[in-house]
């Protein structure tokens, strides 16, 4: 864990896709701190489980859940009803969406926009967005990635991510809607999902004694970072960082084939093809984060993979 160190906390926050992987871990770190949470999710890839250790937390928040989609009209509604001093929208930060699914997801945040623009001015958006789509395949001599890089978004994803990021810049321009976006490396940790991404397939066939599917020849590098310190960096995000594209990384590449090493894997490995949109690597630089966040990356990824993390859960 972090130094402690002093943090403006925002009066009220809503998180989009709070029933999800990363949105339930960042209700929990906000309730430390914040009097009033919404959570909003349709369910849809989200789960009520999530939020069970958030209801059970002796906290200084209050925790109000709504089953809602954020596309639709009720929405703005919704916001204009409660307010929050923060939003985030944590629903776009899958790399590994269909098209269909991106189209939904820029959708989403146009509302998002327009319902803060007409009925909560006052409201700062924070938006997790799926890094390796955005920079695509960085030469090696060029790693960690630093944002102020050209973007070569990855298909329909990568597309997407890249007008949300052009979006959120012309509201803060146009119409003083104040927003961040964090750009997220591979996030792992307790209620991840076996189809998350590498490290929620590889624990899940480690857990489940099956076979682990390694796409490519397995020296692919990723930036992984765990769960409760992206949640942090989430959080700062909400009072730091006005205006601003923010990685979120370790910092540190580790391949697929050091990945199923560090979790002790010793079931079969099946080789598979290599996915047409999976970059060769990703690892992303902490400079920016440091300085406007105050936020690094600490907890190693063996410590991050201990089972006894993944069986409190």
């Amino acid at each position: 864990m972090p130094k402690a160190v002093a943090l403006k906390s925002p009066g009220s926050a809503l998180v989009i896709g709070g029933a999800g992987f990363i949105g339930s871990h960042l209700i929990d770190r906000l309730l430390t701190e914040t009097p009033i949470v919404h959570a909003v999710d349709d369910l849809s890839t989200g789960t009520l489980a999530n939020l069970a250790h958030a209801r059970s937390m002796t906290s200084v928040g209050r925790l109000v859940f709504q089953q809602l989609d954020a596309t639709a009209p009720e929405f703005g509604d919704y916001l204009a009803r409660h307010t929050p001093q923060v939003l985030y929208v944590l629903s776009a930060s899958s790399s590994r969406w269909s098209a269909e699914r991106a189209v939904l997801g820029l959708a989403l945040v146009v509302n998002v926009l327009e319902a803060v623009r007409l009925r909560s001015s006052s409201t700062k958006v924070v938006v997790a967005l799926p890094a390796s789509v955005l920079y695509g395949d960085v030469p090696a001599r060029e790693l960690p990635a630093k944002e102020d890089r050209e973007l070569r978004p990855v298909g329909a994803v990568g597309v997407m991510a890249e007008s949300i990021i052009r979006l959120l810049q012309r509201y803060r321009d146009e119409h003083a809607v104040e927003s961040t976006s964090l750009l997220l490396s591979t996030v792992y940790g307790p209620r991840m999902r076996a189809d998350s991404n590498v490290a929620g397939a590889a624990l899940e066939a480690q857990r489940s004694g099956t076979s682990f599917t390694m796409h490519g020849d397995g020296r692919q590098a990723r930036d992984f970072v765990y769960v409760d310190d992206a949640a942090e960096a989430l959080f700062r995000a909400a009072t730091k960082g006005g205006g601003l594209v923010v990685n979120v990384g370790s910092g540190v590449g580790t391949s697929i084939r050091e990945l199923w090493k560090i979790i002790g894997g010793d079931n079969p490995v099946r080789s598979a093809d290599r996915r047409p949109l999976d970059v060769n690597r990703v690892v992303l630089s902490g400079s920016r984060a440091r300085l406007h966040l105050g936020w690094s990356s600490w907890t190693p990824l063996a410590e991050g993979l201990d089972p006894a993390r993944y069986s409190a859960e």
